[in-house]
């Protein structure tokens, strides 16, 4: 492997903050405003795109940022794991930039600049978590986008919202004070934090500075990932405006809780001492509990986007629980997860807020007919559906497929039970909202009366984005082959490449 000196992953985070400053400064002119977060978008993608095929021929680009202390520096490096990440929240952003135009005009929502500005924030925040060289800059760029998503949950300012926002920084600093104690104890014990393909702590250490380690980190990265009983921050963020709950809640804030389980167990400690310890089947049965718990809360929920809040829930954890189980096919479908069920969920959440926007709809029990009213956007919210229940030809298949695998690779079969519960149960509480909406009845539905193009475009295209995953895996930006070269980094067996 070769590691090359490369100034681009530290552009592809600034890039977003520059836009951020630029959206602050020019605030009373919309569409100067917004055209500031699609060249952004656009161009912080390009950056991410370029490394691709390096990262796949085995090189490695890192920049050195600063050094605080003798062995304690902050830097960047751009491996197989943190690309697979930037990639999908780098492209979907570039769509959210312009269906949050539909949204947040057609809504003529206030305080439209701050938004987009933390928005951008964000998206800096995260590409710098994804391309972290080691664990104190990792934790960095995860307590700045803790802070920069506290205005985008508040935004409605109503009483209601500041409650959640307050209940949102008790999860954070929790969160934040748990990763500070646990990095500071792997370097007084380690005396080192960089991140290393297959770990870098060893049982010398001993087993219970080991647990600590673990339980810190867990706490740290479960609550953004919504494991339970660390979730319930999540569904009730769900009062941000949708394209929040779209990118930061189904792609990039919650996909850091579990990148950041998946540099924890493929960088830090590794499968092996993981596995040794007994952490990996804690983190596990963690892990499924949640599945089937929030799959069944999800079933209750009238309020959409309280029923996809839950669902997101239920389905990080699949990431999660395929990381835990420590098998090559385990940790190829959880990787694929993480950007299979960001195009599917984010397409559901693209679908929930068009119908808000444009009907002012925001229960299942309203939809009945809708579908005729709304055909593109309720069929788009059926790929995504059928998706996360992993009906073939949707990339949910896909990755549920090397899951699935993985746990009989695993020998743990109550775990494949887990999965195959858990997808009637992603059915029954998705799939009903498909047939009522195109076959129940209402005179309250016009006939075809659809959301504004900025919000439609944005829901097809990451529709049919669902459907390339499944169909061509590797076919677009080879995410396959990434995740893939993430594995075999990690645990030193390459699979055939080129898809499933």
């Amino acid at each position: 492997m070769e590691t090359l000196l490369d100034l681009r992953p530290l552009f592809a985070i600034l890039v977003s903050a520059a836009a951020a400053v630029a959206i602050a400064f020019t605030g009373r002119h919309p569409n100067l405003r917004e055209t500031w977060s699609v060249l952004a978008a656009v161009v912080k993608f390009l950056l991410v795109a370029s490394m691709a095929p390096g990262v796949l021929a085995g090189e490695t680009y890192e920049v050195d940022l600063v050094q605080l202390a003798p062995g304690i520096e902050l830097g960047l490096r751009v491996d197989a794991a943190g690309l697979l990440f930037a990639l999908s929240a780098s492209f979907l952003w570039i769509l959210t930039s312009f269906y949050s135009m539909g949204y947040m005009r057609g809504l003529s929502e206030h305080k439209q600049t701050r938004f987009y500005a933390m928005l951008a924030t964000c998206l800096s925040a995260t590409i710098g978590l994804c391309f972290s060289a080691n664990v104190l800059t990792f934790v960095v760029f995860y307590e700045i986008l803790s802070v920069a998503t506290y205005p985008l949950v508040i935004h409605a300012e109503s009483e209601k919202a500041w409650r959640i926002g307050r209940q949102y920084l008790i999860y954070a600093i929790t969160a934040g004070i748990a990763l500070v104690g646990g990095t500071a104890l792997i370097q007084q014990t380690a005396g080192t934090l960089d991140f290393a393909p297959g770990g870098f702590l060893d049982a010398g250490i001993g087993t219970g500075t080991l647990w600590v380690i673990f339980l810190c980190f867990f706490i740290g990265f479960g609550v953004k990932a919504g494991v339970m009983p660390l979730h319930s921050w999540l569904p009730n963020a769900m009062i941000a405006p949708t394209p929040v709950s779209a990118l930061l809640h189904a792609v990039a804030v919650v996909k850091a809780g579990v990148f950041g389980f998946v540099r924890l167990v493929g960088y830090i400690f590794g499968p092996e001492l993981l596995g040794d310890i007994g952490a990996a089947t804690v983190l596990a049965t963690f892990a499924a509990v949640t599945i089937l718990l929030a799959s069944c809360i999800a079933l209750m929920k009238d309020d959409l986007k309280a029923r996809l809040a839950y669902s997101t829930v239920g389905h990080l954890s699949y990431i999660v629980l395929g990381v835990a189980l420590l098998v090559p096919h385990a940790l190829l479908g959880a990787a694929f997860h993480m950007v299979t069920h960001a195009a599917m969920k984010i397409t559901l959440f693209f679908c929930a807020g068009a119908i808000y926007v444009h009907t002012g709809k925001k229960k299942v029990s309203e939809l009945d007919g809708i579908g005729r009213q709304m055909p593109v956007t309720l069929a788009a919210f059926g790929i995504g559906a059928v998706g996360l229940a992993g009906v073939p030809l949707v990339g949910g298949f896909v990755s549920k497929w090397y899951l699935a695998a993985g746990t009989v690779d695993a020998g743990a079969l109550v775990f494949l039970g887990v999965l195959l519960l858990s997808g009637i149960l992603n059915a029954a509480y998705l799939v009903p909202i498909v047939t009522r909406a195109f076959f129940r009845s209402s005179e309250a539905h016009p006939r075809f009366n659809e959301a504004s193009l900025f919000m439609v475009i944005p829901i097809s295209i990451t529709a049919v984005l669902s459907l390339l995953l499944g169909t061509h895996p590797d076919g677009l930006f080879r995410f396959f082959s990434v995740a893939e070269a993430m594995v075999a980094s990690v645990t030193g067996i390459s699979f055939a490449g080129g898809g499933p």
